[in-house]
């Protein structure tokens, strides 16, 4: 088929080198440059600079909604248009404009998490498990009809990285399947349960934090789900230490109080405690607390 796609990170990325595969890939949609990194250079997003070394035409309009956006995007005359954390809402043109629609692959298992950010707050809520949901697109956010899904078990182990890489590539397979079988798929569209609907609020810097006085196993649970971005941090003497891993201990004291700074590093919360596992200082690397504390050491009786 004749496929439009239209994404941005490396989480779209990975759906758009498998689609190329077995499909021709008219034209990608995906955001403009940003200004990115120490240099304040502008910088292209992952599927920019991986289409344009497969000389695939790109796109970059900051709006689909001007009647020469969507006419340019209307004559390329596609049999169906994928989407994939593109980040620009689509006008209703957009989406009707190709014969087959405008089908989305979605990280979490509709109707649950829909919006900016299934993949942490799945993490976050303490879910078992995750997944893609491939499904038509409506005006209305991730409201959709779903036509397939996968699932992907969240563990004690599972931080928002190592979930993100593994519905990427679940969303890789997933759509490859879709496309395969798309009409059979659109015959038997399922409409979601608007009773069972969630909302994944975007990430907000000003949660990242740690307010000792949670729960040691909600505070755990944003850790994983936050790393490795925005990242969860407490203060020590004024600097900003980023939290990678911890884990919930039984120890007990007042919040925010360092039950162990010199051997390990274990801090108290509103019930039990966490002992942290890897940290990274200002402008440093990660480390584990073992590599940490050979050179420096939490002697202050809590933190800021």
């Amino acid at each position: 088929m004749k496929v439009v796609f239209l994404g941005t990170p490396d989480f779209a990325l990975t759906a758009l080198k498998e689609i190329a595969q077995r499909h021709e890939v008219v034209c990608v949609y995906t955001r403009a440059p940003q200004i990115a990194g120490r240099g304040n250079k502008l910088t292209k997003s992952p599927v920019h600079q991986w289409a344009e070394e497969q000389g695939m035409p790109v796109r970059t309009p900051k709006t689909l909604r001007t009647p020469e956006a969507l006419a340019e995007y209307q004559n390329l005359k596609a049999d169906i248009a994928v989407v994939a954390a593109y980040g620009l809402i689509l006008p209703q043109g957009v989406i009707e404009a190709f014969p087959k629609g405008c089908i989305n692959i979605h990280g979490s298992l509709l109707p649950r998490w829909r919006g900016a950010a299934p993949i942490q707050r799945a993490i976050e809520a303490g879910d078992k498990k995750s997944g893609i949901t491939i499904m038509n697109i409506v005006p209305a956010l991730d409201a959709g009809a779903m036509l397939l899904k996968g699932e992907v078990p969240i563990t004690s182990e599972t931080t928002g990285e190592t979930l993100h890489d593994a519905l990427a590539t679940l969303g890789a397979d997933l759509i490859v399947k879709a496309l395969d079988n798309i009409d059979e798929l659109q015959k038997k569209a399922e409409i979601q349960d608007e009773n069972l609907v969630t909302y994944a609020t975007k990430l907000d810097k000003a949660e990242s934090k740690i307010d000792f006085s949670m729960p040691a196993e909600v505070l755990e649970r944003k850790i994983r789900a936050f790393n490795p971005y925005p990242a969860m941090f407490f203060e020590y003497e004024g600097e900003r230490i980023k939290v990678m891993k911890a884990e919930v201990i039984e120890q007990k004291g007042k919040a925010g109080e360092i039950l162990e700074g010199e051997k390990a590093l274990v801090i108290a919360c509103k019930d039990k405690a966490l002992s942290f596992t890897e940290l990274q200082r200002a402008g440093k690397k990660k480390m584990s607390i073992k590599d940490i504390l050979n050179g420096f050491k939490f002697t202050k009786k809590a933190v800021d």
